[in-house]
């Protein structure tokens, strides 16, 4: 698959019991589309709290799978109105989580787009999380990543 640079903007709000807590990235990042999925890969910052990491998304028609490999390792996979279990494994722990996806939204296609997807997260059956994340994905119009003009 070949991969090109792309701005990648990632929202994640997670509703708690203080009412929502959201937070959004921009970065930069690889994006690659084939016949039967789409892949967008990035590095996590200091500012996520999870340097170190690499970040993956492969999108495939029903399904969506985040991957995280480094200083934190998990793989979650959102399929709409299925419930999956995963391992979240962390610096301090490992936990295994239910994950059940209630939409996914995607526009993602040869040149970039935005998916949505909202899920809730729990673990030994009590919610821990409703989330929601969207990330929009859109080739750069500077030469190189290093060069990024924002439009007007």
């Amino acid at each position: 698959m070949q991969m090109k640079d792309v701005i990648i903007s990632v929202t994640g709000v997670q509703q708690g019991a203080d009412g929502p807590d959201s937070m959004e990235l921009v970065t930069a990042g690889q994006y690659g589309v084939s016949a039967d999925e789409i892949r967008l890969t990035w590095e996590e910052s200091e500012l996520t709290g999870m340097e170190g990491t690499r970040t993956s998304l492969t999108v495939q028609p029903g399904s969506v799978v985040l991957s995280r490999e480094g200083k934190l390792n998990t793989s979650m996979e959102f399929e709409e109105g299925k419930k999956h279990y995963f391992l979240y494994e962390t610096p301090f722990g490992s936990a295994t989580m239910g994950l059940d996806t209630h939409r996914i939204r995607s526009r993602l296609g040869t040149h970039g787009g935005d998916m949505e997807i909202e899920y809730v997260v729990d673990m030994n059956q009590n919610v821990v999380g409703r989330n929601r994340f969207y990330i929009q994905v859109r080739e750069p119009r500077a030469s190189h990543i290093g060069d990024i003009r924002w439009p007007n």
